[in-house]
């Protein structure tokens, strides 16, 4: 049996041409839902667990997703934690983020020209639509809990958003894509500002815990509990 050259690339099994819809399929829901394990992937998309891996070992070897730990919140139980796979920036790139060179090089010429102020105030102007879609969006659909509808509300301006329960503590929004993440791994105000719109339409504190311009999966705030319909639109007191 001939032994493998040191130092020689990995690759992944050679595989048909129309397995590529299927690995497409794969990324993008790892895009849609965050970092995922294996399992979770085969059962969204209805594929058997060995089929999973195949293709997870060809987005693997192509730089599209990495292979990381799972975070385990709380007390850790027995065994290793599972392993989840996420994006990579070059996997990122393959959807929807083709002008942040042009992006960052306007940003910096407005930094270098207008100073931080001005920055700032960009970031504020671009979340602009949290304020505006989400007074709509509740309106619309007043039993969303606040973040459901801020989901939503990210969700229609090219975020892939989702909510997740926080036992006693209460939710937290997940936003598994953002549109300029790798402009805000350089202006981190834009963040700060999406941050900033999140309280400022729940009138109340939230804590950013976790971002995709700093490496991680996803961004992730934690929604405390509040009350489930705004004051204005609460159907009981319309009936009173």
């Amino acid at each position: 049996m001939t032994g493998s050259t040191a130092g020689a690339p990995t690759r992944a099994p050679a595989s048909p041409d129309g397995d590529a819809p299927t690995r497409d399929r794969v990324a993008r829901t790892i895009l849609e839902n965050g970092p995922s394990t294996a399992a979770d992937l085969a059962g969204r998309l209805d594929l058997t667990p060995a089929a999973v891996r195949r293709h997870l070992e060809h987005l693997l070897a192509e730089g599209i997703v990495e292979s990381r730990e799972q975070k385990v919140y709380g007390t850790r139980g027995r065994g290793r934690p599972a392993r989840v796979f996420a994006l990579t920036e070059a996997g990122r790139d393959s959807f929807d983020q083709q002008y942040d060179d042009l992006a960052v090089q306007a940003m910096r010429f407005l930094a270098e020209t207008q100073g931080e102020d001005a920055v700032v105030e960009f970031a504020r102007r671009r979340v602009a639509f949290v304020e505006r879609d989400y007074a709509v969006v509740t309106a619309a659909d007043p039993d969303l809990t606040p973040a459901e509808a801020l989901a939503r509300v990210f969700t229609q301006n090219g975020y892939a958003a989702s909510v997740r329960d926080l036992p006693v503590v209460g939710e937290q929004l997940c936003q598994q894509h953002c549109p300029v993440s790798h402009v805000a791994h350089e202006f981190p105000q834009l963040c700060e500002a999406e941050t900033e719109a999140i309280a400022s339409v729940l009138g109340t504190h939230v804590q950013r815990l976790a971002t995709i311009a700093h490496g991680d999966g996803v961004c992730t705030t934690c929604i405390p509990q509040t009350l489930k319909t705004d004051p204005q639109t609460d159907p009981k007191k319309e009936q009173s």
